[in-house]
């Protein structure tokens, strides 16, 4: 069945969309940047940053662009000082949620929040530092769980449970006390559903979910692989 073609406003261009898309795929369909963090592709999308906010004309409010379906007729605003303004706010606010040192990090220099804090030219934060004592799970074989390092994507969660379909990972909790726990809050190691395949740590943004053996700034995350594995499954599954 062919895809039905609207036409929307991104930035006053006027350009044409698959009917179904959501905003950010219609935005990076025709070049047009949109920052995310929990947003991975191939994964569903859930919202929980709040950092690829966008303005629509006609309404005050401000819309996730991965969770938002394109309309006919839509305007969108991708850029702006009041998006900016939001987007630093968002990230300020996950630095100071958390114990982001980057210096001690294995992600340094490869971490997807510490890139989006660069390109918005954040360089310290106006909020108080929560500083939470947060353990750092070593239990499992090949990998390691940072509590300080989560921001609560969960493209961990997402990526097990509908790639790997093990469904290891979930979010216990509420507010400031949410965290990633593994069966039922038992200690990595010890999941007995986890097949060890690695999808969660390539799809992680941050250095939360790393393998072990590596020092500072050596982690590298293969998040492309994990896309290309879902296209893969998608294209199976037709």
């Amino acid at each position: 069945m062919p895809y039905k073609i609207i036409s929307i406003r991104i930035d006053g261009e006027l350009v044409t969309a698959r009917e179904g898309e959501t905003i950010l795929e219609a935005a990076r369909a025709n070049g047009k940047q949109v920052p995310t963090l929990c947003y991975l592709k191939g994964l569903s999308a859930v919202g929980a940053c709040r950092v690829c906010m966008v303005e629509l004309a006609g309404t005050d409010r401000l819309f996730p662009a991965c969770t938002t379906p394109i309309q006919e007729g839509m305007s969108i605003r991708t850029a702006s000082a009041k998006l900016a303004l939001y987007r630093r706010m968002a990230i300020e606010l996950l630095l100071v949620e958390r114990n982001h040192t980057c210096s001690a990090c294995v992600s340094n220099g490869h971490c997807e929040l510490q890139s989006l804090a660069q390109s918005l030219g954040i360089t310290h934060v106006r909020y108080a530092y929560n500083n939470p004592h947060l353990p750092v799970d070593m239990s499992h074989p090949r990998f390691v769980l940072d509590h300080n390092r989560c921001i609560l994507c969960t493209r961990c969660v997402r990526a097990c449970a509908e790639l790997e379909g093990a469904s290891v990972w979930a979010v216990a909790s509420r507010s400031i006390y949410s965290h990633i726990v593994s069966d039922l809050n038992d200690e990595w190691g010890n999941a007995h559903n986890c097949t060890g395949c690695g999808k969660c740590v390539q799809a992680c943004p941050t250095g939360a979910l790393a393998e072990k053996g590596f020092a500072v700034h050596e982690m590298v995350k293969q998040s492309d692989a994990v896309t290309r594995l879902a296209a893969q499954r998608a294209g199976s599954s037709r």
